[in-house]
């Protein structure tokens, strides 16, 4: 990801946070002469100084097939973005930029090949999305809930390289940022308005620094 100076973001925190703020992300990794990608709701666990991502694809999704003991794949966090207007910059001789937040996760998968294995990672889904489910997932037939986790491949990727951009506008002035801030916090849609939380949170830490 090409990420400017003023762009980058490495506190590990943050990204974490971001990670499990938006954790439907995207598993790119190349096969066949060809990229896959897959869009796929991730769980993050720090264990020890270590990031483990864990998740499942359908079985009848050929990607997880292409994995490979010794090659990374790359997964995308993003959600939140906005078209900036230059008509909120002092400078008029300026043009039109669009403010997001990413974060790439680089890895090698190990697939998770034991029945308790995908048992144990389906009900942590259950714990971080819904954990009211479980109950009704108790009650399921025998026969229902192993044709299900037969139909499922389960996985890990310890992470070996963060890459965050939290591209906030930081190369303008504070009164640019300040009139994106409050143009984007009246908007409705909420891609743009968690924009203007993230630059209000960059400035008054930028203030304290």
């Amino acid at each position: 990801m090409y990420i400017p100076k003023h762009f980058e973001e490495k506190d590990k925190k943050k990204l974490v946070e971001f990670m499990k703020e938006y954790n439907f992300a995207t598993l790119v990794n190349s096969a066949k002469k060809r990229y896959w990608a897959t869009h796929l709701p991730f769980l993050i666990f720090e264990e020890g100084d270590a990031l483990i991502l864990r998740a499942h694809m359908a079985k009848a999704n050929p990607q997880w097939s292409s994995f490979k003991k010794d090659e990374e794949v790359l997964i995308i966090f993003r959600e939140p973005h906005s078209y900036i207007s230059p008509s909120l910059y002092e400078n008029k001789v300026s043009v039109p930029t669009w403010n997001y937040i990413a974060v790439h996760a680089y890895g090698v998968p190990e697939i998770l090949p034991a029945v308790e294995q995908r048992i144990n990672l389906l009900q942590e889904t259950f714990k971080v999305f819904e954990a009211g489910y479980k109950q009704q997932w108790d009650t399921f037939p025998e026969d229902y809930k192993n044709d299900l986790l037969s139909g499922i491949v389960a996985f890990k990727i310890k992470v070996t390289n963060l890459e965050g951009k939290f591209k906030l506008s930081q190369n303008r002035t504070e009164g640019d940022r300040e009139r994106i801030i409050e143009s984007l916090a009246k908007k409705e849609d909420k891609t743009k308005s968690e924009i203007a939380k993230y630059m209000n949170n960059n400035n008054k830490a930028r203030s304290k620094s």
